[in-house]
């Protein structure tokens, strides 16, 4: 029998996990999966749960939780030698690694996929001495993800972001950036935001970065240039289409290293969550994890 240590965040998802565990531990038990459970209590927990369960020999590690109890997972995990299969159970706002890759969020569904064994490899990206999975940027525009009280994102969900990102628009100003990537001449710009993108779903928009791939060693980069309420609120309407990476306000362009400055203050958004700030250096680490999917 396979033993799995299951992470999970008991607020994510208006705390479906609290309702469900009993169901789920069952199901897995039923397929041949002995799993054990860690909730985790505060920031960085699940950081330590996953080292912790990598370095007591479990087969696979189950995050439960939305993209920031994934990313604090990964963190626990990417170092180690010996890296089990990582389960992802999308239970938070956006779940944007998980829609990318098309993992249910039907519990039984999701059990049923565990139990399977099926993994894919993804690639990790390395921002100074952080991980992430699904995507890494900065600007005024990135930090309504974790500015949003998580109070908030469990009574009314996507919503929350909504509201937060209207009023984060009225007030944006562009940041002084100087991007070295390679393969790219150097650009020392005004940018409203940077986006380094591990997947085609960004932020809940699934065709943000359309001909990103987790598995080919490669970020997709997209920098939106300095512009007006009015330009940006048309390259949204664009990038829900997916026909916004041709306008000439869009840098676009694929690499595996880059380096991102500036004069000013900007903070770094890691899979979500407040990653540090400027001056980055970022590096793509090609299928340094399988996935079950």
């Amino acid at each position: 029998m396979k033993r799995a240590r299951l992470i999970y965040n008991p607020t994510s998802g208006r705390e479906e996990m609290r309702r469900r565990l009993a169901d789920i531990l069952a199901r897995l038990d039923a397929g041949g999966i002995e799993a054990s459970c860690h909730a985790t209590t505060g920031e960085g927990d699940a950081t330590i749960a996953a080292a912790d369960a990598v370095e007591r020999g479990y087969d696979m590690i189950i995050a439960a939780g939305g993209d920031g109890t994934l990313n604090e997972v990964i963190n626990g995990m990417a170092e180690k030698e010996n890296r089990p299969p990582l389960g992802v159970f999308p239970l938070g706002t956006t779940n944007d690694f998980a829609r990318a890759l098309g993992i249910p969020r039907s519990w039984e569904d999701y059990c049923d996929l565990v139990i399977g064994q099926q993994t894919r490899p993804t690639d990790l990206g390395k921002a100074n001495h952080r991980y992430f999975i699904n995507i890494a940027g900065g600007g005024s525009l990135t930090e309504l993800t974790y500015e949003v009280p998580s109070k908030l994102k469990t009574m009314i969900g996507q919503l929350a972001y909504y509201w937060k990102g209207l009023e984060k628009m009225v007030s944006l100003s562009p940041q002084e950036l100087i991007i070295r990537a390679d393969g790219q001449e150097e650009m020392h710009d005004e940018f409203m935001l940077f986006l380094i993108a591990n997947t085609n779903s960004v932020g809940g928009f699934e065709k943000l970065a359309p001909h990103a791939t987790i598995d080919d060693g490669l970020f997709d980069v997209i920098a939106l240039r300095k512009c007006n309420l009015a330009e940006m609120i048309r390259l949204v309407t664009m990038a829900l289409r997916g026909d916004h990476l041709n306008d000439k306000k869009i840098v676009h362009f694929k690499t595996d290293y880059m380096e991102v400055s500036s004069p000013g203050y900007v903070q770094l958004n890691l899979d979500g969550e407040l990653g540090g700030t400027l001056p980055a250096t970022f590096r793509n680490l090609p299928r340094h994890l399988e996935i079950f999917r």
